[in-house]
């Protein structure tokens, strides 16, 4: 199959390139209106009973959550003073006129209602209600409303807050970090790239392909917003793996190229001969990142689900453009694909060098250096002990942020959550107003319950309102709607609010994620095995890949729990746990990369075993041939996502770290001390495999 494409590529090369360039034009110009299109949200399991809840107060309660939540603190030291109740009757009346505002209810308004008073008497809310309920328009109006109430009215100070002002500024931070991220990890990629090859042609091409594939990702991300939300982080996620995967993918189709050409063969027979050989690895390799992202689409959030399409589509595109569009500019170029020479050894790397060398006296000496690489993995790994996880909530900004510091100055001043009450639904409580009553003595009970409403009844339907002391997306917060979901009661009791869907989601990645690790162990293995013909090897990978996991999650905790190497990550605000979706995100994307470098180096391997090599030399000669790309290919992808840890949203900035950890962890300790200990130790058991599997496996 691929001998056939790279035939076909060779003849028809100016025709398939002009076709990459204007599909890469067309669909590049149509993917850039993604980014008012967006959503912040994700976070929650649509199928719990947090989500019934939701529906519930919708449907049959009429409830709308406030997008805008106002904090006016009084100059006089009192928001029932003479100056502070004209001020906040003048300003409500200045929010009613506003074009957007459906509705606006504030202490004053509303009876001087103590609940919506802090506790020393000093600042009292105002709830905005949007007409609006699309998504991108209720994001701007919650820059809109900050940018033009935060800070002085009257000589009162107003501090804005809510739903729609943290979707603002997540979207604000997140995309101007992205084009400073990419300012600097493009600038450094072709610098890396250069330096691997050494000609300035050849260092372009992997970097064209990482762009093209990103822009060819906006554009698909773009159609599946027109039937689903997607998750304004899949932004970073599609320009790491793009750039990473773009990059790496097209280095490996260039590097084996030259490499053709140098043995003095036409340019047709060099690409067929380099389709046959790398083509088929970048195939099965990006095959295999692609069923390990889709398994994010198992879980029920969309956050997770934006992800799993986003890494799924930038990885297809990646191995499309490598191995259709790279492969014609191959062709067309020939020869001059190392024009621009700039490092005279990058041209004619050595065949048998230092990777070799280093291959070879870990063989030598298997066992204290196996041994010596797990120790060093368990210490990475025994930070876990102190693993906490959580969810996204306002502190994800940092803490000079007014978003942040207006949430912040609520949550100190204000006795309960207001604005992210624990809500409680009967569906059948109508006919038994007696139990509900019950129910709601046993609720203000707990002490965390700061009051309880009195029932609202709406047909058969009737709601409880909870007000609680915590913040909401909290392990304490948990704790809490577990105790509220353990009370006994007759009816059936729907909890729902705030907390409530953070412990579904909790509870929904648990349930997934068994699932999830069954599907990626299968599949890698079935694709391991048929690219290897090997049974040892692909379960050596994934017990590997799950060490290497491990020890990720270990710095992870260390750095972002523990509070260690502040100044690579700089600053931001420790919550005392890791974002539980950010953690699945790094791991699964993580697995796909190692994965993505073992398929590297096993392919080099196996093709000097097929040529009659013993296990050693494979070995040796696979390393070096293959380390000095599968080394720079982690380097620039490392760089990539490390450029995100300068983020100033701490879970782009752990994501970031954690996945740049993962691969520079792979492609050093695992790749060059670990693989070559094991598959001396394993010997010639390294190929083996049952007579009656051997015909499945792919002959290279």
């Amino acid at each position: 199959m691929f001998e056939k494409l790279g035939h076909s590529i060779a003849r028809r090369s100016k025709a398939i390139f002009l076709l990459a360039i204007t599909a890469v034009l067309v669909f590049g110009t149509l993917g850039t209106q993604v980014f008012s299109r967006f959503d912040t949200g994700g976070y929650s399991d649509p199928n719990s009973d947090s989500a019934k809840v939701f529906e519930y107060l919708e449907d049959t309660f009429d409830v709308k959550d406030p997008a805008v939540v106002i904090a006016l603190e009084s100059s006089a030291g009192s928001v029932d003073a003479e100056a502070t109740v004209a001020a906040a009757t003048a300003l409500e009346n200045q929010l009613r006129a506003e074009p957007s505002a459906e509705n606006v209810i504030s202490y004053w308004s509303a009876g001087r209602n103590p609940a919506f008073k802090s506790t020393d008497g000093t600042a009292a809310y105002m709830f905005i209600y949007l007409k609006s309920e699309d998504f991108t328009e209720i994001d701007s109006l919650g820059g809109y409303y900050q940018d033009k109430y935060e800070g002085k009215y009257q000589d009162q100070v107003i501090r804005v807050s809510g739903g729609a002002v943290f979707a603002n500024a997540i979207n604000g931070r997140i995309q101007d970090d992205l084009k400073l991220s990419e300012a600097i990890s493009i600038p450094i990629t072709f610098i890396l790239l250069v330096l691997v090859f050494g000609a300035l042609v050849a260092s372009a091409m992997p970097l064209i392909i990482g762009v093209t594939a990103i822009l060819g990702t906006f554009f698909g991300l773009y159609l599946l917003t027109l039937i689903t939300d997607v998750s304004i982080f899949a932004l970073n996620l599609t320009t790491g793996l793009g750039l990473g995967l773009g990059i790496d993918y097209a280095l490996l189709i260039v590097n084996r190229f030259r490499e053709e050409l140098r043995r003095g063969i036409s340019r047709e027979d060099a690409i067929v001969n380099t389709m046959r050989s790398a083509g088929k690895t970048v195939f099965y390799s990006g095959l295999t990142v692609v069923l390990t992202l889709i398994s994010l689409t198992f879980f029920p959030m969309n956050f997770l689900k934006s992800m799993g399409y986003a890494g799924a589509i930038v990885v297809s595109l990646a191995v499309v453009g490598a191995l259709i569009p790279l492969p014609a500019l191959l062709m067309m170029l020939g020869e001059k694909v190392n024009k621009g020479v700039v490092r005279k050894s990058g041209l004619n790397p050595k065949e048998d060098g230092g990777w070799a060398r280093l291959s070879r006296f870990v063989m030598r000496r298997p066992v204290p250096v196996v041994a010596f690489s797990l120790f060093f993995l368990a210490l990475m790994i025994a930070p876990l002990t102190n693993v906490k996880f959580s969810q996204v909530d306002i502190r994800v900004l940092p803490a000079s942020d007014p978003a942040y510091q207006a949430a912040s100055f609520i949550q100190e001043k204000f006795p309960g959550e207001e604005s992210n009450p624990i809500e409680i639904v009967f569906p059948a409580g109508g006919s038994n107003l007696e139990a509900v009553n019950s129910y709601a003595a046993s609720l203000s009970q707990i002490s965390e319950i700061v009051r309880v409403s009195s029932p609202e009844v709406k047909g058969a339907a009737v709601r409880l309102v909870a007000i609680h002391s915590m913040a909401p997306r909290t392990l304490e917060a948990e704790t809490l709607i577990r105790e509220i979901r353990d009370i006994d009661s007759t009816l059936e009791v729907l909890v729902g609010g705030v907390a409530a869907d953070y412990t579904d989601t909790q509870e929904g990645i648990a349930e997934t994620l068994p699932w999830v690790l069954i599907w990626v162990t299968i599949a890698v293995l079935i694709l391991l095995f048929l690219f290897t013909g090997s049974v040892l090897l692909p379960i050596k990978a994934i017990l590997l890949n799950y060490i290497s996991l491990a020890a990720t999650m270990g710095i992870l905790t260390w750095v972002f729990i523990d509070g260690n190497l502040n100044f690579l990550t700089g600053d931001f605000i420790n919550t005392g746990a890791l974002d539980t979706s950010t953690v699945v995100l790094v791991a699964i994307v993580a697995f796909g990369l190692s994965m993505d470098y073992e398929v590297f180096l096993l392919s080099r391997i196996k093709e000097e075993h097929d040529a009659g090599r013993s296990n050693e030399d494979s070995v040796a000669l696979g390393l070096q041939k293959s380390a000095r790309i599968i080394t720079a290919a982690a380097m620039i992808l490392a760089v990539v996502f490390a450029a995100f840890i300068i983020s100033g949203v701490t879970s782009i900035k752990s994501m970031g770290f954690g996945i740049a950890f993962a691969i520079l962890l792979d492609a050093t300790l695992i790749r060059a001390f670990l693989v070559p200990g094991l598959m001396r130790l394993f010997g010639d058991w390294n190929w083996w495999a049952p007579k009656s599997l051997q015909r499945f496996k792919i002959n290279h």
